[in-house]
């Protein structure tokens, strides 16, 4: 446990925010909330009577005083293409871990590319995209491929019973969309790509009871990042079923809402992650709810193997490459319900 080791939170206030700070005081580890808005901070430290220090992305020296004395640092803060940048620096420069939860392309790509070698060189630590998208499918990914040491392709499919869009959410997609133009990306033959054409419609096959569903094919999310970084996989897809992606692009869906009394929406989810190499398959599957939820205890098990050396490697490392798979997932019980599919079938 976090044996009341100060660490800095940085976007503490935003709605995955505020799910990562419960989170981290659960497990006995001593939020240190930062971020630019002095009034909306000093109301949340002054709820969970924690210490709150104003920081901005604009200000390097008070990112500098808000990572002063902490173990680490978790960036909640998007749009992520202003802020993974300066927060990294910052904390590379205070010489901690590193970690956010960043599902925007752009900033994920930046990320590995700016920091890879400077990071290794330091042996720090900066972990991308340790949430929901990236982190969980990168997770599931390595776990499904078990001892193989390459896949001829992985497909990663998500079913969102809604997709209620946080303001974030709609601001990190405003960013992408700008940087992107009018291009989407596809991972193939080993690379990114371009593409100007329609994303396809087609089925996917959940395992039961769900079942087969329609999905958004090539609906590329961080995981097209996160699993070729250090997976030998050369064509890697992922898929969203069709109403989430209406709901997500729709501009007049509402918010989460929450229907628990840990703030949670009644969201729910289901990631399924299959690997296949010679005409042979593997899968694993992962449940739960709350996609901006589950992400609190995904980060924070990661900040506690990080700062207790459970970890494989340094420099910029997707999760799967940085933490034993199987037994990082087994330890989000009772937060996801996990099926790993020890068994192997023919594609």
């Amino acid at each position: 446990m976090g044996s009341g080791q100060l660490v800095t939170v940085f976007g503490a206030y935003g709605h995955t925010g505020r799910f990562v700070v419960a989170e981290m005081a659960a497990r006995g580890f001593v939020p240190v909330l930062s971020g630019r808005n002095a009034q909306t901070l000093e109301k949340l430290a002054h709820e969970h009577g924690l210490e709150s220090r104003v920081a901005s992305v604009d200000d390097p020296a008070s990112l500098d005083r808000a990572m002063a004395g902490t173990a680490a640092v978790i960036n909640c803060a998007g749009p992520f293409a202003s802020t993974t940048g300066p927060v990294i620096e910052a904390a590379l420069r205070a010489k901690i871990p590193y970690l956010d939860v960043a599902a925007e392309l752009e900033a994920n790509l930046d990320t590995f590319a700016h920091y890879r070698e400077r990071a290794r060189e330091a042996g720090a630590v900066i972990v991308p995209a340790m949430a929901f998208f990236g982190g969980l499918g990168d997770l599931l990914t390595t776990a499904a491929m078990g001892d193989w040491i390459e896949a001829d392709e992985a497909h990663i499919a998500y079913a969102l019973s809604n997709w209620h869009p946080t303001v974030g959410t709609r601001l990190s997609g405003v960013v992408s969309r700008e940087r992107r133009g009018n291009h989407r990306l596809r991972y193939s033959g080993g690379q990114l790509e371009h593409r100007t054409d329609a994303a396809p419609t087609l089925e996917w096959t959940f395992p039961q009871p769900m079942g087969p569903r329609p999905v958004i094919g090539e609906f590329t999310m961080a995981d097209v990042v996160t699993v070729p970084h250090h997976l030998s996989i050369p064509d890697v897809t992922t898929y969203m079923t069709v109403e989430a992606a209406r709901d997500v692009a729709a501009p007049h869906t509402p918010a989460p809402t929450a229907t628990d009394e840990s703030g949670r929406s009644n969201q729910t989810f289901l990631v399924d992650a299959v690997v296949r190499f010679g005409g042979a398959e593997r899968r694993a599957t992962a449940g739960g709810q709350d996609i901006y939820a589950v992400t609190a205890p995904l980060v924070v098990e990661a900040l506690e193997r990080v700062l207790t050396g459970r970890t494989k490697t340094v420099g910029v490392v997707s999760a799967g490459e940085l933490f034993d798979a199987p037994d990082f997932l087994h330890a989000l019980d009772p937060h996801i319900t996990l099926d790993l599919h020890p068994q192997e079938r023919n594609a």
